[in-house]
């Protein structure tokens, strides 16, 4: 595929934004508390917890702040009753978003999502409407210069993965969550580096954006629901070429 994907698009963007420090430690922190609440702080038998101090550990979150963290969903230290809801809705030139948010206030996470959207030539739909044109699918990224396709290819398939597709400089392993810490294990076995590897809902069909106005759009929803402090996680079915990303950036 020519140009940038989605994938590309978001995780460039996301990796700006979590150079905030402060910002992604509290992300990840209601993730393992979520995560401990409900399977336990042993990450032998609880994978999302298993995901989650990974993810911890490569952000360089300091120890105390994840066992913190993990014991306030366990109940032995006190911590904020945390909900998780999910939303959906369209953006600018019908693409598709799903966001998750952690919150202790649902009525407060309602209004300043949906003011998200609406500030944003978007607006929200009701369950249902956004998440069929996604699927739950584990997710390795490699960086194409540092790893050989044909090994990689090989390997994964040979290991149970489901698919191995190129989006713009990247080459992701695909496979069933079930699957996943199984082709992690294998991954990691043969030292195959991945830049990401995570659970993730992955659109089924992207839409090619090329107007530059709805490129911009689109770009500012997504900020300002980085921005939205209940905001967990956002996934979207966009795909912005080299040529418009750039032009948003500079």
């Amino acid at each position: 595929m020519a140009g940038h994907s989605k994938w590309a698009n978001i995780k460039h963007r996301k990796g700006r934004q979590d150079a905030q420090r402060g910002k992604l430690f509290t992300r990840i922190g209601k993730e393992l508390t979520i995560a401990s609440k409900l399977g336990g702080s042993d990450i032998s038998f609880n994978p999302r917890l298993r995901l989650a101090v990974e993810k911890a550990k490569a952000a360089n979150m300091p120890k105390d702040n994840m066992e913190r963290a993990i014991k306030k969903g366990t109940g032995e230290l006190e911590g904020v009753d945390y909900q998780e809801i999910r939303y959906e809705g369209y953006g600018p030139g019908g693409v598709a978003f799903l966001v998750d948010v952690v919150t202790d206030n649902k009525n407060r996470s309602a209004s300043t999502v949906r003011m998200n959207f609406s500030r944003n030539d978007g607006n929200l739909g009701e369950t249902g409407s956004v998440s069929f044109l996604f699927d739950r699918k584990g997710v390795f990224e490699f960086k194409k210069e540092n790893v050989s396709e044909d090994a990689l290819m090989d390997i994964a398939l040979e290991s149970g993965a489901e698919d191995v597709v190129e989006k713009g400089g990247s080459l992701l392993v695909m496979t069933t969550p079930n699957d996943f810490d199984a082709i992690k294990e294998v991954l990691d076995n043969n030292n195959l580096k991945y830049e990401n590897g995570e659970i993730t809902m992955y659109p089924a069909t992207e839409i090619e954006i090329t107007d530059i106005d709805t490129a911009k759009k689109l770009m500012k929803l997504y900020d300002d629901l980085e921005e939205n402090e209940d905001v967990q996680e956002i996934y979207s079915n966009f795909d912005i070429s080299d040529e418009v990303m750039n032009s948003i950036d500079n």
